[in-house]
């Protein structure tokens, strides 16, 4: 069988992996791209024994990278692609904070980010939804660093740290903060906080789902009827954020919220949406995190924040803690404005070289 030769770089990326490619080396549409990435994870198949993909939401993630267009105020753009394992679907709706992480690094060895010595700044367009991070990677002596002191929880050992600011991450995918126009909805029976910041999300209450959001993963994905009712809620929400019906797709997410089992912050489970993340995805936490800043919501009164305008809240979550820092400002009528919002992360290059598959599948036939 004749195949095609695509050179990759397979990298852990927070709390995820998969395969990054340059933008040049796939075919140009969308949907030429998607009948390769399928094969590239050896999609649908629940174990992905045909292809490089991990059987799991969290290891079966494509980034795709190309430089900005000229004038353009980012370097680098990143197309993130959600390859279910499963189902011959490819999602090009969301994007990944976890994945994100792996830009930099990926951006700067590939020559299309110059290094500094010490530090390098990459902006990045997330073309999913928009939004504009920058990710600050290191890098001494001008050169990528993944040895580091910086652990995160879901990740064994330590690496070097990668910051991810996102600077304009209200509104990305709705064009709004708070898509419904409301601090809280009642959806399916059930009190809800829609919010867009960098990812648009539905959370409820653990305790009105009858949960603690100290479950496992496991648990949690075992339980069918709850699985069965959060879904409802999503896409009744998705109609009501003005997203459409959900049903296939990825956004909004959903999430569930409690009061923490030790410090500040907040507990919280996050679905993907059809499964509990095992961890916490970075864009997520981050809306998360600033439901816990913003008066009305369904974490008012779980969570315990200092009261400054930038905090950093700690999310409990299945495999141990994320922080987020979010930073707001009180304007008037006691309301108050999200100006960004970020988040540690590490990053490491697992393997470089190319992957294969069917010459069939890249000709379209």
């Amino acid at each position: 069988m004749t195949q095609t030769a695509i050179p990759c770089t397979f990298m852990r990326g927070g709390t995820s992996r998969g395969p990054y490619f340059l933008a040049r080396d796939l075919p140009d549409s969308r949907e030429d791209i998607a009948r390769v990435l399928l094969a590239v994870m050896g999609s649908p198949d629940a174990r992905q024994i045909d292809g490089i993909g991990g059987a799991t939401t969290l290891t079966s993630k494509v980034c795709i990278v190309s430089p900005a267009a000229a004038g353009e105020k980012q370097q680098v753009d990143y197309l993130f692609a959600q390859v279910s394992v499963d189902k011959a679907f490819v999602d090009f709706g969301p994007t990944c904070g976890n994945m994100l992480a792996g830009i930099g690094p990926f951006a700067i060895e590939k020559g299309l980010v110059p290094a500094k010595d010490g530090e390098t700044s990459v902006l990045i367009r997330a073309v999913n939804t928009g939004a504009l991070i920058e990710s600050v990677v290191q890098t001494p002596g001008g050169a990528v660093t993944y040895d580091g002191g910086t652990a995160i929880a879901g990740v064994p050992g330590t690496a070097a740290p990668i910051v991810l600011n996102f600077a304009d991450a209200v509104g990305g995918a709705t064009g709004s903060l708070t898509p419904t126009g409301n601090a809280r909805d009642v959806i399916e029976g059930v009190e809800v906080t829609c919010l867009d910041v960098a990812m648009p999300v539905v959370i409820a209450r653990a305790a009105d789902l009858g949960k603690t959001a100290r479950e496992s993963a496991k648990e949690l994905d075992a339980d069918r009827d709850f699985m069965a009712r959060i879904e409802r809620i999503r896409r009744a929400a998705s109609l009501a954020m003005g997203m459409g019906d959900a049903e296939g797709k990825v956004m909004p997410k959903f999430a569930m919220v409690a009061e923490p089992a030790g410090g500040q912050g907040i507990a919280a489970r996050y679905f993907t949406p059809l499964a509990c993340h095992e961890a916490m995805a970075v864009t997520g936490g981050i809306c998360i995190a600033t439901a816990c800043m913003l008066p009305g919501t369904v974490a008012e009164g779980l969570a315990r924040i200092g009261p400054n305008e930038r905090e950093t809240i700690a999310i409990e979550h299945p495999t141990g803690q994320m922080e987020a820092v979010i930073t707001t400002r009180r304007a008037g009528n006691d309301r108050v404005e999200v100006l960004g919002g970020g988040t540690l992360r590490t990053a490491r290059k697992l393997m470089a070289g190319e992957v294969f598959v069917p010459a069939r599948v890249w000709a379209g036939r």
